[in-house]
């Protein structure tokens, strides 16, 4: 008889670097670490970047993308993968077969594509294999709206039309989809909306007048930590959209620009 696996769980996060510390790898991290999750993280991209954009990126080779996640699956019990920031056709390849080789229970895909500051952070020929090989893997796909029009070819000008693109994403191959909404005009509330197998709900959450950096990073990473305990896939979008509205309301600004980062831990204090 196989003895049971007594070792913790883990989140193991696949994404970019912000070296400015809000986003990313970072935000991932750190957010984890709020949850009670120990977090694990293999660097797909490495980005120079500050409050007030992106200047340069760099993506590793891609051999050392595999070992860092081999590494990880070799030594821990992942529950649960946060894929962000996969620059390149070649790096989703490598990573997809990676999860098809090692099968972990959740994959949160945030399709991280244009940063904050409109700097592109997808080259086009990867579209294509992320539609292919990681969204019919993923538990859910976390696209705001100028992601969800990338993916799907097409505007979303209101929240009619947010609601037609959930069921389009799902026709396109995506399992479950939260599609965040702070990018949509519809007064003093941003709705976050899901479709799951169960149906749709929409989570609503104060607009605030602040500009701020790292919230779907962040929300990806609460769900897959929410994930990694154990906690349903609907619930574990609620808490962590409203873990993301708290650390936004109680977010600060770093650096020379109003940009505003969002405070993981105090989110996470009741």
């Amino acid at each position: 008889m196989t003895p049971p696996d007594t070792r913790t769980r883990c989140a193991l996060t696949i994404a970019g670097s912000d070296s400015g510390g809000g986003a990313g790898i970072q935000a991932d991290l750190k957010t984890f670490a709020a949850h009670g999750v120990h977090g694990l993280s293999a660097v797909a991209a490495l980005t120079a970047q500050h409050t007030r954009g992106v200047t340069a990126v760099h993506v590793p080779p891609v051999e050392m993308l595999r070992a860092q996640i081999e590494a990880c699956f070799e030594d821990f019990r992942i529950g649960t993968v946060k894929l962000g920031m996969l620059a390149n056709a070649e790096t989703i390849h490598a990573v997809a077969d990676a999860l098809d080789r090692h099968r972990p229970d959740h994959v949160v895909l945030d399709p991280v594509m244009v940063a904050t500051s409109g700097a592109r952070l997808l080259e086009p020929d990867a579209l294509d294999a992320l539609r292919s090989r990681l969204l019919p893997i993923a538990t859910v796909l976390t696209p705001n709206i100028p992601e969800a029009e990338l993916l799907l070819g097409h505007g979303i000008a209101d929240g009619a039309a947010a609601r037609r693109a959930l069921h389009e994403l799902r026709d396109n191959g995506a399992r479950s989809v939260l599609l965040k909404g702070g990018h949509l005009d519809e007064g003093a509330s941003v709705i976050d909306r899901l479709l799951d197998e169960t149906g749709e709900a929409d989570f609503m959450h104060e607009r605030l007048a602040l500009d701020g950096h790292g919230t779907g990073c962040t929300l990806a990473s609460a769900i897959a930590a929410n994930l990694c305990r154990g906690i349903g896939l609907r619930e574990a979008c609620q808490e962590a959209t409203g873990f993301v509205a708290r650390a936004l309301a109680l977010g600060y600004r770093p650096g020379r620009s109003q940009v505003v980062v969002l405070d993981h831990f105090g989110a996470a204090r009741p």
